[in-house]
């Protein structure tokens, strides 16, 4: 099943027809242990309001309300080569290498609720910034007890060329606005998604394709119950969280987002999110 935020309300989704959620609450709806259970249960007990083509007409927003967005970094192998190969010059690819093999992975702030993009939205470039890429990742949305019970897709907007040069710039390369979107909707199944999920990202310019890039999350290095768990150690998220898992979708280094560029990026399951270059 799917959740979508609307400016209509919350719309689950289930066997392609939609129901209006009784919580209208976005933080109390999705920090629930028990989500899957309870959308089986509001789904049977009333009847459908349409189904795509009335999805199709309402308003669709972030998936996200209060909670905090984190990501991880060094997941995959193919993201670490690019880390290594974008800091080589100030010496510091050492660090994403070490990271790599590590037992503590690498977790970041992404940003909060309020500055994510939904779909069909605007993300932006760094005006300082020579060197843009956008990162698709499966992103995951975890209660306030680290209970993983939602996937969703995420645009890690980074600024390589700021990272690359120093790796206590991570913030400044990660952390602006508009530099997260995640959509379209919450993906609730009924058991973690498998290994097999594939991952793509479709960079396109003036209508011609830029990039195409596909890959599936088998290829994580780390679990994802693992990142939650270095995530709420010592730190508490009293309305849930999500986080992004990391990417190894990642465009050549001579490649470099424009203004009007469209990013298009689908996971099985979840849907397709698609936004804008500012």
């Amino acid at each position: 099943m799917q959740v979508y935020k609307t400016t209509n309300g919350i719309i689950i989704v289930r066997e392609g027809q939609c129901y209006e959620a009784k919580e209208t609450n976005w933080d109390l709806f999705i920090n629930r242990d028990e989500l899957h259970a309870l959308l089986l249960e509001e789904t049977t007990r009333q009847s459908s309001i349409g189904g795509f083509d009335w999805l199709g007409q309402q308003q669709i927003l972030a998936p996200v309300g209060n909670q905090e967005v984190w990501a991880a970094g060094v997941t995959y192998l193919r993201s670490k080569a690019a880390r290594m190969e974008e800091s080589k010059d100030s010496g510091a690819s050492v660090f994403y290498d070490k990271v790599y093999d590590a037992a503590r992975p690498e977790l970041f702030f992404k940003g909060v609720g309020s500055r994510v993009i939904g779909p069909g939205g605007y993300v932006r470039i760094r005006k300082d910034s020579t060197w843009n890429v956008p990162e698709p990742e499966l992103t995951l949305v975890v209660t306030s007890s680290s209970k993983i019970v939602g996937y969703a897709i995420g645009n890690d907007m980074s600024s390589r060329d700021i990272e690359g040069e120093n790796p206590l710039y991570l913030p400044q390369a990660k952390v602006y606005d508009g530099s997260a979107a995640i959509g379209p909707c919450v993906l609730v199944p009924r058991e973690p998604v498998p290994g097999s999920t594939s991952i793509a990202m479709q960079i396109e310019r003036e209508g011609k394709d830029l990039f195409t890039g596909k890959t599936t999350i088998d290829r994580m290095k780390r679990s994802h119950t693992e990142l939650v768990d270095y995530l709420f150690r010592e730190y508490s998220h009293p309305l849930g969280c999500y986080l992004m898992t990391g990417t190894c979708v990642v465009p050549e280094n001579d490649f470099t987002l424009q203004s009007g560029d469209r990013v298009t990026i689908q996971i099985d399951g979840i849907g397709t999110l698609i936004n804008t270059v500012a």
